[in-house]
């Protein structure tokens, strides 16, 4: 009974939230995708896009050192 309520609850709750994905974006301003300080322009990954590789490095490296340490007290 529970799994057939939960069944529900999740297919009105994606049924009702289908407008919310198809609304149309707005167009873009006029001097968007040139280069320079201007808005809607092109916008640096550079920084963000290391501190998101360093922290997978990172989170990958404990996993490998739990998973080994765990192998070793075995």
């Amino acid at each position: 009974m529970k799994k057939t309520i939960i069944t529900l609850i999740v297919i009105i709750a994606s049924v009702t939230t289908t407008n919310l994905f198809a609304q149309v974006p707005p167009p873009p301003p006029p001097d968007h995708n040139q280069s320079g300080n201007q808005p809607g322009g092109n916008a640096p990954i550079s920084g963000g896009l290391f501190i998101l590789i360093g922290l997978g490095v990172a989170y990958g490296s404990k996993k490998l050192y739990d998973l080994n340490k765990e192998k070793l007290e075995d």
